[in-house]
C-alpha cells in the first residue's frame, strides 16, 4: 500500500507496512555475556568488601545483584527482540524499543556513508553493526547485531542506493 506521494506508510507498532527483519538472536547472547560479567564482578566486589569490612550494606548489595541478574538477562532478550529494520523503495527504517518505541527513517538520498563495525565480542559471535550517516548529526541510525555477511551486503546495498538517489538530485 502506498500513499499519493509514493512512500509507504510505516507503523511504529507493527501492522501493515514494510517487511520487518529482526536482528540476530546471537546479539542477545552477546549482550547477556556482558551483563553477566558486570553482575559477576559486582557480586564478587560486594562479597569481598562485606568480608573485609563486615558491613551489612555490602551483603545487601550482593543480594540486590543476585536478584537483579536474572531480570537483567530477561530484559536484554526483550530489548533485542524489539529491534527490527526494513528496506523500502525510498528509505531505510529502523524500529526499536518496547516501552519507549523509536522509529528512525533514513531516506537513501540523504545517506552519505554506511559503516560496518564489529568489536571483539561481536566478532566472536559472528556479528556486526551497520551505522548509517547523513549530513545532519541528528539523523542517521544503526542496526546492531547483524550476521557479518548480511551486514556487508546491507552496507553495499545502502551505499549503492545512496549514490543512485543522490545522482538524481
Amino acid at each position: 500500500m502506498t500513499s499519493d506521494q509514493g512512500w509507504e506508510p510505516v507503523a511504529l507498532y507493527g501492522g501493515d507496512g514494510p517487511q520487518w527483519r529482526g536482528v540476530s538472536p546471537r546479539l542477545a547472547t552477546a549482550r547477556s555475556v556482558v551483563v553477566s560479567a558486570v553482575c559477576l564482578l559486582l557480586l564478587v566486589a560486594a562479597v569481598a568488601l562485606w568480608a573485609a569490612l563486615s558491613s551489612p550494606w555490602f551483603l545487601v548489595a550482593a543480594v540486590v545483584v543476585v536478584v537483579a541478574w536474572p531480570w537483567l538477562l530477561w530484559l536484554v532478550r526483550r530489548q533485542v527482540a524489539a529491534i527490527s529494520w526494513a528496506e523500502q523503495a525510498e528509505e531505510l527504517v529502523v524500529r526499536r524499543g518496547r516501552l519507549r518505541r523509536t522509529l528512525v527513517s533514513v531516506p537513501y538520498g540523504r545517506l552519505q556513508l554506511a559503516d560496518m563495525e564489529s568489536g571483539p565480542l561481536a566478532r566472536h559471535f559472528g556479528l556486526a553493526n551497520v551505522q548509517i550517516h547523513t549530513a545532519s548529526p541528528h539523523s542517521g541510525g544503526s542496526i546492531p547485531g547483524l550476521p557479518v555477511a548480511e551486514a556487508e551486503a546491507l552496507r553495499a546495498r545502502l551505499t549503492e542506493r545512496g549514490e543512485s538517489q543522490r545522482a538524481g538530485l
